[in-house]
């Protein structure tokens, strides 16, 4: 970073002063751009879009700008002539002297004239009057003329882990960045997954462009099948992404009513009469992960997805920090930003330094199985397995059907080089001695039904967990996972395996950035509005606090939540209101029949268990012809408790014979009196409040 961005970056908005188009060549200190107003390099290479901007025009164009707004400079910044963060008012009074006293026939040399009459003035006056400011970089009209307004709302993936879903709308049409899952908190017992509410979307449904997909982890790809059972879109992401998509698909039995379409990065595709998306390349744990650049009529819109910066990646290039310095030029309004280590400082390391770890632990296990957890989508970690295997001279095999299916599509679409003899097929096993293979298996965040949970309790079909194995967990426990993985671990210790994690070895890095990466991004793309993303609440803020950091006003950072509409005209941005949101729970094939109270009486079983009370009642006269009989499951053991079971019929018959006498024939009314009255009493012998689940036979 050089070190006038270093200087920007600490002072407020206001003192800041955009970069010129024609610092990215080497030449920002010189009074002006050359008469023919050539462009950067990179600019050239990969040409902006149709769209015209304050970074896409040239130089001397540039120059009319910053002379416009130096007329507008108030008497009392005249008098103000700091040598350092020059404030932004001065800077426009020594703009206004410079732009008249220059001449178009030679503007270098006037240049010069221009520096010596003014000895007392700071040296990059002439450099500030090339420069159109901030507000002009990130394409705010300076006649402040507000815009058609976009509207962003988050359905999910804010003030929480998972469910990445964000909506952009303007009054024509909405697209779709992402449309994830999450995993289901310990306090949703029975709950396979858990999926964004889609009624907003689902009520706008003739207004979707398109959803964009960013890459393919389930915490964004995970309920696309729920929202393409609901509405018609196309679906636009890179290659890897949508092979994995297609897998997803084809399992719902949905994939040749969707319209998928593979994009590269750099493709630009239109999002109705009023919207387009341009995928720019980023880093993350897993291939062809991409940012989203959002133009719309309110301004251009960067959306960062996950990321993180890794200048040495295992497979494909390294993140397209020029693209995003073009687009800073270009103007941004607004940067979302991806907040998961936002806690973090410094950078995130280069995924090259497992490798490294891995050769060191091979050669320590150099008598052992190998078994190794990780991701099954992280194909680059997967790579380095390999690759280190065939250094060694060991063969591979695979174990996971997530795991499985993700070696698959890498392979198929050459995303995963593995050469001929090095997989073997899991039941070949037999067929090597421990030292000779490694094991790549699924289970890292110590999931119940995965392989490696499975190894630890020894339930797995084919393998068997001893002193001779050395098993690398090559992950970072997700937020609430940690007591999962570290079960994982002690089973398999006790089972006698060597077990390395990441705390003792560096066998994990992670696929997002830290703080020194978002200020990097903050530098380049220099936007009016920040709005942290993607985390819980506690890493927005901390993400918050970065982009105040780096100079942007506090006003100017918005922090926001599930269901509300941030709206922006090009010169605001505020909350404005509110749409349907929350979660919807899948259990087995339904989708949201599992509510509140559903949950609630699952928690309640969970607790204290279930009593069914069952009696046989004449319908006439109301007299019990057989009962009651009281059956218990998850409250006690009926054997060990049989006087308790015992008083606690008692209670009931005492109770059915109340009933009778008082004339009661609504079998509502009945089932209430024994609900309560059995109620009172386990509680005052046991202090527990089991379900209780009276059934009444009419004869």
């Amino acid at each position: 970073m050089r070190s006038e961005e270093a200087a920007a970056s600490t002072v407020s908005e206001g003192e800041r002063s955009a970069k010129p188009a024609a610092a990215k060549t080497g030449n920002a200190k010189k009074p002006a751009a050359k008469k023919n107003g050539s462009q950067p390099k990179s600019a050239q290479q990969k040409p902006a879009q149709p769209t015209k901007n304050a970074g896409g025009k040239k130089a001397g164009e540039g120059q009319k700008a910053a002379s416009k707004q130096a007329k507008s400079a108030s008497p009392k910044a005249k008098a103000e002539n700091k040598p350092k963060q020059q404030p932004k008012a001065a800077a426009k009074n020594e703009s206004q002297k410079a732009a008249q006293s220059t001449k178009p026939k030679n503007n270098a040399e006037n240049g010069k004239k221009q520096d010596a009459a003014k000895q007392n003035a700071p040296k990059n006056a002439a450099a500030a009057a090339q420069q159109p400011n901030r507000s002009t970089r990130r394409g705010k009209k300076t006649d402040g003329t507000r815009r058609p307004p976009l509207r962003i709302i988050s359905l999910g993936g804010l003030g929480e882990i998972g469910k990445n879903i964000t909506v952009f709308e303007t009054d024509q049409d909405i697209l779709v960045a992402d449309c994830g899952s999450a995993f289901p908190d310990d306090d949703l017992p029975g709950v396979d997954l858990v999926i964004p509410d889609f009624t907003y979307l689902e009520k706008n449904a003739s207004k979707i462009r398109g959803i964009f997909i960013t890459h393919g982890h389930e915490d964004h790809i995970g309920s696309l099948p729920f929202l393409l059972k609901q509405v018609k879109a196309p679906v636009y992401g890179t290659a890897f992404t949508m092979g994995l998509i297609s897998g997803k698909l084809k399992e719902h039995g949905i994939l040749n009513q969707c319209k998928l379409n593979t994009v590269k990065p750099g493709d630009t595709i239109k999002a109705g009469s009023t919207m387009s998306v341009e995928f720019v390349r980023v880093n993350h744990s897993i291939p062809d992960a991409c940012a989203l650049a959002i133009r719309t009529p309110a301004g251009l819109v960067v959306f960062t997805g996950d990321f993180k910066v890794d200048f040495t990646p295992i497979s494909g290039e390294p993140i397209d920090l020029v693209r995003f310095g073009e687009l800073g030029s270009e103007g941004v309004l607004a940067l979302l930003s991806d907040s998961t280590n936002a806690e973090k400082p410094g950078s995130t390391p280069s995924e090259r330094i497992v490798g490294e770890s891995f050769d060191k632990l091979f050669k320590r296990a150099a008598e052992k199985r190998i078994i190794i957890a990780t991701f099954a989508s992280n194909v680059h970690r997967i790579q380095q397995v390999v690759d280190t295997a065939v250094k060694f001279d060991r063969k591979v095999a695979v174990f996971g059907r997530s795991m499985v299916n993700v070696v698959a599509i890498a392979q198929e679409l050459g995303y995963l080089t593995i050469p001929d003899g090095i997989l073997i097929d899991a039941d070949n096993l037999k067929d090597y001695t421990d030292e000779e293979i490694v094991l790549i298996t699924t289970g890292s965040q110590g999931e119940p039904m995965s392989a490696l949970t499975r190894m630890s309790i020894g339930s797995h079909r084919n393998i068997k967990i001893g002193p001779n194995d050395c098993i690398i967990i090559s992950a970072t426990p997700i937020p609430g996972n940690e007591k999962s993985v570290g079960k994982v671990v002690n089973e398999l210790m006790k089972l006698g395996a060597d077990v390395i994690y990441e705390r003792m070895y560096d066998v994990h890095v992670s696929g997002h950035a830290c703080q020194d990466e978002t200020r990097l991004l903050l530098s380049l793309t220099q936007p009016k509005f920040f709005m942290p993303v993607h985390g819980e609440y506690k890493h927005l803020m901390k993400n918050a606090g970065v982009g105040a950091s780096m100079g942007i006003p506090e006003e100017n950072i918005i922090i926001s939540d599930i269901g509300k509409v941030v709206e922006t005209d090009g010169v605001e941005m505020k909350i404005t209101g509110m749409v349907p949101s929350g979660r919807v729970l899948v259990d087995g094939l339904g989708v949201g029949d599992v509510g509140s109270v559903v949950l609630r009486d699952r928690k309640l079983l969970a607790d204290d268990g279930l009593i069914v009370v069952v009696c046989a009642i004449n319908d006439a006269t109301g007299e019990v012809l057989a009962g009651p009989d009281l059956v218990s499951r998850g409250f006690v053991y009926v054997r060990d408790n049989e006087d308790l079971m015992a008083d606690a019929t008692v209670v009931v018959r005492n109770s059915l014979e109340k009933c009778k006498l008082n004339g009661f024939r609504d079998w509502a009314s009945i089932k209430g009196r024994i609900r309560d009255e059995l109620g009172d009493f386990i509680a005052s012998r046991t202090r527990r409040k089991p379900v209780i689940l009276p059934i009444i036979q009419e004869v």
